[in-house]
């Protein structure tokens, strides 16, 4: 009987091994890439199998982060903030963090961060806490609001921590502390920087190395920024403003070369990084107005949908060219892993996607019918399993 319950137990949950991990926003690079090999190039009619499914979450549009062994989500229940720990597909805890936003689309956006053995929570109320990642004991906690002069926006704060080293980087939006550098493991501030002295704008923040001057490249509300990492100096910025002045995608950085996208027909920019990193140059600006669901870079095309044309498009990175685009599956999340595009439709259809530059190839698709809300979490790829978030739902398939 021993022998059956351990075949089954390979069967239900991907053998997996852990060192200390890490999880942040979007994979490893916040670029939407996910290092996985040997899935599955297509899906039965049905889609993948369905591991497991945990609902009761609560409302909320934050994407899981899986590190150690464990998941970590948020979710609003009654009026509060809720950390979730998932474990071999079932619920092992829970924590009242604190308030959450209850107004329209209530719930949390931000991501958990995972760095080093703490966790990293922020509210769209503009709280930010570190826990201890084994006793979820609250080590600090700052109000970025009150302690450095941010305000609020439309929709609540939407920033996924950004950890560089021992800083991590947070945008309050204040005229004096536009951005900040706070100490990891105490909270304490390092750096503040006057940015633009624009608002915040539900951007998560990039850190790109290997020039001069480390930087951090974010987007807020008129312009997308680069800060020397170690002193928060201004950089450089270039001017991006669509019509209500919302940037809620990441900046994508590849080979000297930063890409901006924003909705509301913002359209896309291809910056050219000059000066060793000092400034930027404008390559090329496109028509695609990505609004939230992300875009990723597979050789020398990208791959996303637009927000109010609502068509999906492939474009030439290097020309700004469109290769093409369609209207079926669009608008959607966007991320890719070993060879393919994973598309999560505002619709409620996941989409495995061939990337090609000559026409929309769609493999397999299925539908999501757990959950609650709208389809906005971006997906999540660890360990041969795709995890799908829907409100007060999580779903994980085996896709390898």
């Amino acid at each position: 009987m021993k022998k059956y319950f351990l075949i089954a137990a390979a069967v239900l949950f991907p053998v997996m091994t852990y060192a200390q991990g890490n999880s942040q926003w979007r994979g490893e690079n916040r670029d939407g890439v996910y290092n996985e090999t040997g899935l599955l190039k297509e899906w039965g009619a049905a889609g993948p199998d369905m591991l497991w499914v945990i609902e009761g979450l609560g409302d909320g549009y934050s994407s899981p982060a899986i590190a150690n062994g464990k998941i970590y989500i948020t979710g609003l229940k009654g009026r509060n903030l809720v950390l979730f720990v998932i474990q071999h597909g079932r619920l092992q805890n829970s924590k009242v963090i604190g308030a959450e936003r209850t107004q329209q689309y209530p719930g949390p956006r931000s991501t958990v961060a995972v760095n080093e053995g703490k966790l990293y929570i922020y509210n769209a109320m503009g709280n930010l806490w570190c826990l201890n990642e084994e006793t979820l004991d609250v080590l600090w906690s700052k109000d970025m609001f009150k302690d450095f002069d941010g305000r609020n926006i439309r929709w609540g704060v939407n920033e996924s921590p950004l950890i560089v080293g021992d800083k991590i980087i947070m945008t309050p939006g204040g005229r004096r502390h536009n951005v900040v550098a706070l100490n990891k493991n105490t909270g304490e501030l390092i750096w503040t920087s006057r940015g633009m002295g624009n608002e915040s704008t539900y951007c998560s923040p990039l850190f790109v190395d290997g020039y001069e001057v480390p930087m951090i490249v974010t987007s807020t509300e008129r312009d997308i920024i680069a800060l020397n990492a170690n002193t928060g100096a201004l950089l450089w910025s270039h001017r991006q403003t669509n019509t209500h002045n919302i940037h809620p995608n990441t900046p994508l950085y590849y080979n000297g070369m930063i890409l901006s996208t924003t909705g509301y027909r913002g359209g896309t920019i291809l910056l050219r990084l000059i000066n060793n990193g000092k400034g930027v140059e404008q390559v090329w600006k496109h028509e695609m107005d990505n609004q939230m669901g992300g875009v990723v870079k597979v050789g020398d095309y990208i791959y996303a949908s637009g927000h109010q044309n609502r068509f999906w498009y492939c474009i030439d990175w290097n020309t700004g060219k469109t290769m093409y685009r369609e209207r079926e599956i669009a608008p959607s999340n966007v991320i890719y892993a070993d060879g393919m595009l994973y598309c999560y439709s505002e619709r409620g259809t996941v989409f495995l996607v061939k990337p090609n530059p000559e026409k929309l190839d769609i493999v397999s698709s299925f539908r999501v019918t757990r959950g609650t809300g709208e389809h906005w979490a971006h997906p999540v790829i660890q360990n041969g399993v795709l995890y799908i978030r829907q409100g007060d739902a999580l779903m994980a398939y085996r896709i390898r």
